[in-house]
């Protein structure tokens, strides 16, 4: 399956701001099942645009605009291959020994162990306990039982939180988007002694005989887990979907904290407005000029008028 990405990010300021520095990690990864055949950013205003690869292997673009202006748009298009394989099976997955002894054996710990966003707190205990998250049977078969928990227990409800919200107000509500639901899932597997990182990309959505939780038109995040004998299996606790054949992976870490899909700041006084659109499309049909963004994020201007300087990182929660 070969799919088209556009992903548009629109910045603007009142009153204008004088210097912008942002980095963005919206290029598609070339690994596993997937291959980046093309990919372009263009930002408006023009500037120069660098890029480097960070310590999980995505590639990241940065650029500095050192002259006013009124609004930034980030614009990327991307053409991803994806190869669709057959689901992941029990009889395939190793055992608990096969686990340990692979994760032993490799460079996992930064996937072992608590980071920013997903970490354990009491919450999340009372719902390890509810669930009987445990080592038993099998691990595939308990990751997916662990995910399809998920998917029932909580509601999925865009903006119920924001982009840097703990895991807690998820867990209390019990409700959320993506990028709360792939943190929970982290943190509980993870005090299994089971690798697991956090996956920023894109869902594909194909028609309406997908019954998908996610927002068509944003970014999504997921999860991926080591199987044993399997390698990383990714696991979608929004849509209660185990493997990633509609899933394209843009970008891997501990957590959200690692792979925004924008951060950076400015300087300036200003009230900002981010707007986020995004479509996901069969390569050999045109996708639609215009989109509409799915959502819009609106700050206040700084209520210290010495702040000069203001950070726009983080903004883009993944629904």
């Amino acid at each position: 399956m070969i799919v088209s990405v556009r992903h548009t990010t629109t910045f603007r300021y009142e009153p204008a701001v004088r210097e912008s520095i942002m980095e963005v990690r919206l290029h598609p990864r070339s690994d596993g099942d997937q291959r980046c055949l093309k990919f372009n950013l263009k930002v408006e205003p023009a500037t120069n645009v660098m890029q480097y690869s960070d310590f999980a292997g995505n590639i990241v673009h940065h650029f500095d605009i050192a002259a006013a202006h009124s609004q930034v748009i980030v614009t990327a298009e991307s053409t991803v291959e994806v190869q669709t394989a057959p689901a992941p099976r029990v009889s395939d997955c190793g055992d608990w020994s096969d686990l340990d002894a692979q994760a032993a054996g490799g460079d996992f710990w930064e996937m072992l162990c608590p980071s920013h966003f997903a970490r354990n707190t009491p919450r999340l205990e009372n719902l390890a306990k509810e669930l009987g998250c445990e080592r038993r049977g099998n691990p595939l078969a308990l990751l997916t039982e662990v995910n399809a928990a998920i998917y029932k227990m909580f509601a999925y409800v865009p903006r119920s939180t924001k982009v840097d919200s703990p895991i807690d107000e998820a867990l209390e509500a019990r409700q959320g988007v993506c990028q709360d639901f792939a943190h929970i899932m982290i943190a509980l597997v993870r005090q299994l002694n089971i690798p697991c990182r956090y996956v920023s990309g894109y869902m594909f959505h194909r028609d309406d005989s997908d019954v998908d939780r996610s927002l068509e038109g944003a970014s999504h995040a997921w999860c991926e887990a080591l199987v044993p004998r399997l390698g990383w299996v990714a696991f979608d606790p929004t849509n209660n979907l185990v493997g990633g054949d509609r899933h394209i992976r843009v970008a891997i870490g501990r957590d959200y904290a690692d792979v925004p899909p924008t951060r950076g700041v400015y300087k300036g006084e200003a009230q900002s407005e981010l707007s986020v659109a995004v479509t996901v499309s069969p390569a050999d049909k045109s996708a639609p000029e215009k989109v509409m963004p799915v959502f819009v994020v609106r700050s206040s201007p700084p209520k210290l008028r010495s702040v000069a300087v203001r950070t726009e990182q983080e903004q883009q929660q993944q629904q």
